[in-house]
């Protein structure tokens, strides 16, 4: 399980991250608050953001299920490619948006493989009860 806090944790601080890159992509390229349209840079780190959040509130849940009812270590080995995918759309999408797709698969297929997981696991555990 340990391994899945230290995954856990490194996920929300790259979201922290993520974050303080709006941030200084909002001060670096004057776009003041509560905008969020301004400076196409800034508008790709902030899609960013967000498409992270989208996903960590799904992602976060699916992790913490597939360790408890498949593996944690697992659990944890696909955790570290979402984190790896994440880092490679953060890349990608703000360089050139139409070249975010790596990272996004990076990103989206371990989350699915943790849902779809993590409810197999809950029905084998029915199934034998």
């Amino acid at each position: 399980m340990e391994y899945l806090v230290l995954v856990t944790g490194l996920v929300l601080l790259q979201y922290v991250a993520f974050g303080i890159a709006v941030g200084n992509a909002r001060a670096r390229y004057d776009v003041k608050a509560p905008a969020v349209t301004g400076n196409e840079i800034f508008e790709r780190c902030f899609r960013v953001q967000q498409n992270t959040l989208e996903l960590i509130v799904v992602l976060l849940p699916a992790l913490w299920l597939f360790g408890e009812y498949i593996s944690a270590t697992w659990a944890a080995v696909l955790g570290l490619v979402y984190f790896a995918g994440r880092i490679v759309y953060f890349r990608s999408y703000v360089a050139n948006p139409a070249s975010r797709s790596a990272g996004f698969g990076l990103s989206v297929l371990p989350v699915l493989v943790l849902v779809i997981g993590a409810m197999l696991g809950a029905c084998s555990m029915l199934l034998r009860s």
